[in-house]
């Protein structure tokens, strides 16, 4: 069982999805990219209530874990709020991983429910195998049959659509997200009532949510980006969420060149599946309002590339840990403050210090530090993660360096743990990998320090080729040697198919140090 933390001097939050259906039942809460039509706030809401009382059937009560496993579908998010209803806690299972890397989290987490649908019904069966405490429950036909196991939309209808609804604090928990582990074992990351509602009130103050608009869902459920942006907070403000199981560069296309999307959330991987796309000179961009991005550094060709069709992508910077909404770029200065990810957002505060934790000038770089409702509270049953994540005075630490400019735009410079030194110098990657993507020749690039008996570290650039091009090592390295001191220029190059990537497109490059 897991014991939700609490404040007892802190206002209690209303549920938001019931007051929401009180207010505007009759909008649509979600439009199934499936076919299966459209589902009003009004019908979401009391399945909700239906999968609340379906959770205290199965004896799910406060505190309870409950784990699913599957691609982006409404019965995530019915079953999201209804564990809220319940105090229960949910835990979404990256289905990318295997059988053995997500059995761990099941037991640790202590779920006693496991929900899967017929993308993952192989990965289900085993951790039913291998987790015998766990019950499941099938999202679909084809899985109900394929497991023997309970079909969950007949159970819930079962159920009567009406439950006691309760107010939480704001820092209770509410779910569970394990972290990617780009450096290490996934933690998980506790995410509460609170920073839900700190994320709508940024996300809204950032680029003004309202019940018109309509948001697109297709990155993986078990990441942030998948919650966060934009569909809770969209939720929240009462307008459509349209559900793709996960990303269709096709399906995408069409849904914006039809006009039928108006907030846009991608990962930089996200654009540039986009901007090659055969379609893409031709789209009609103009619905999107906003174009906002995030989850890793976007490349600046790419926001020109978009630039040029009248889309002004806002980069911006999030973490598991803040909710995510921390900075989005402003569309009105994206374009002459390329590579920014903007200012704080309204429920967020931010310094930069250096190695002693004094704050540095301005237009210095230091690790960027951050600090408000939108912050997790720590990782759950891990005191001494928590511990080396926050300083003293209860800052989070990003393990980003960052530099404010003269106008009070951020911009990241690197990841702490990405930079290296050679020859006494410190190198960051993403400076040479800018550097290195300008080149003709040049879609993408990871940079990562790799030993040297002369000068301690050196660089070794992965780079991977525009489609149709071939990339010469020798003019790489010249161009390199060109815009970048000496100490900066990688030493070697090694042209590669694709990179090892987490759900939010972020390069592992713990995972290319090994064959380097």
């Amino acid at each position: 069982m897991v014991t939700p933390t609490a404040t007892t001097d802190s206002y209690p939050i209303v549920d938001l999805l019931a007051n929401r259906a009180r207010l505007t039942p009759d909008n649509i809460a979600f439009v199934l990219a499936n076919g299966q039509g459209a589902i009003t706030y009004q019908v979401f809401n009391d399945n909700i209530n239906r999968c609340a009382n379906l959770l205290a059937e199965h004896q799910i009560q406060s505190g309870d874990t409950v784990a699913i496993l599957c691609h982006n579908c409404v019965e995530f998010f019915e079953l999201l709020f209804a564990c809220a209803r319940v105090g229960a806690v949910l835990v979404p299972l990256n289905w990318r991983q295997t059988a053995s890397e997500l059995q761990p989290i099941v037991v640790e987490s202590g779920a006693q429910l496991l929900f899967a649908d017929a993308n993952t019904t192989e990965l289900a069966a085993q951790l039913r195998k291998d987790c015998p405490q766990i019950n499941l429950l099938a999202l679909d036909p084809d899985t109900a049959t394929a497991l023997q196991a309970p079909l969950y939309e007949q159970l819930r209808d079962y159920q009567e659509p009406t439950f006691t609804e309760a107010t939480r604090q704001p820092g209770e928990l509410w779910y569970l997200l394990y972290t990617s582990g780009t450096t290490g074992k996934p933690k998980a990351v506790i995410q509460t009532f609170g920073m839900a509602l700190a994320n709508y009130v940024n996300s809204n103050q950032a680029i003004e949510l309202t019940p018109r608009d309509t948001t697109l869902n297709f990155l993986p459920l078990f990441h942030t980006a998948g919650i966060n942006l934009y569909t809770l907070p969209m939720l929240f403000a009462g307008g459509t969420v349209i559900l793709l199981p996960k990303f269709d560069e096709d399906r995408v296309c069409e849904l914006i060149n039809d006009g039928r999307i108006s907030v846009f959330f991608g990962v930089p991987a996200i654009y540039r599946a986009l901007s090659l796309h055969p379609r893409f000179p031709e789209l009609e961009l103009s619905a999107v309002r906003s174009w906002g991005c995030g989850g890793a550094p976007i490349q600046t060709e790419i926001l020109e590339h978009f630039a040029k069709h009248n889309a002004r992508i806002c980069n911006g910077f999030g973490m598991t840990e803040t909710g995510p909404m921390t900075f989005l770029m402003d569309p009105d200065r994206a374009l002459e403050k390329l590579g920014s990810i903007g200012k704080p957002q309204i429920l967020t505060s931010v310094k930069i210090v250096d190695e002693n934790g004094q704050k540095v000038q301005q237009g210095e770089a230091g690790q960027l530090l951050l600090k408000g409702a939108n912050i997790t509270p720590g990782y759950w049953n891990n005191p001494e993660a928590t511990a080396q994540t926050f300083d003293g005075e209860g800052w989070l630490c990003s393990g980003d360096v960052a530099r404010q400019d003269k106008d009070g735009y951020f911009f990241i410079v690197d990841r702490i743990k990405d930079m290296y030194i050679s020859g006494g110098e410190n190198v960051y990657p993403a400076e040479v990998q800018a550097v290195i993507e300008q080149h003709d020749t040049v879609l993408e690039s990871a940079v990562i320090g790799i030993p040297d008996d002369r000068w301690g570290e050196v660089g070794c650039a992965f780079v991977i080729a525009k489609p149709g091009a071939d990339v010469n090592l020798d003019q790489l390295a010249q161009h390199c040697k060109a815009h970048l001191a000496t100490y900066k220029v990688p030493k070697r190059f090694v042209v590669c198919d694709d990179f090892p990537r987490t759900a939010a497109g972020k390069v592992q490059k713990n995972l290319l140090r090994e064959p380097a």
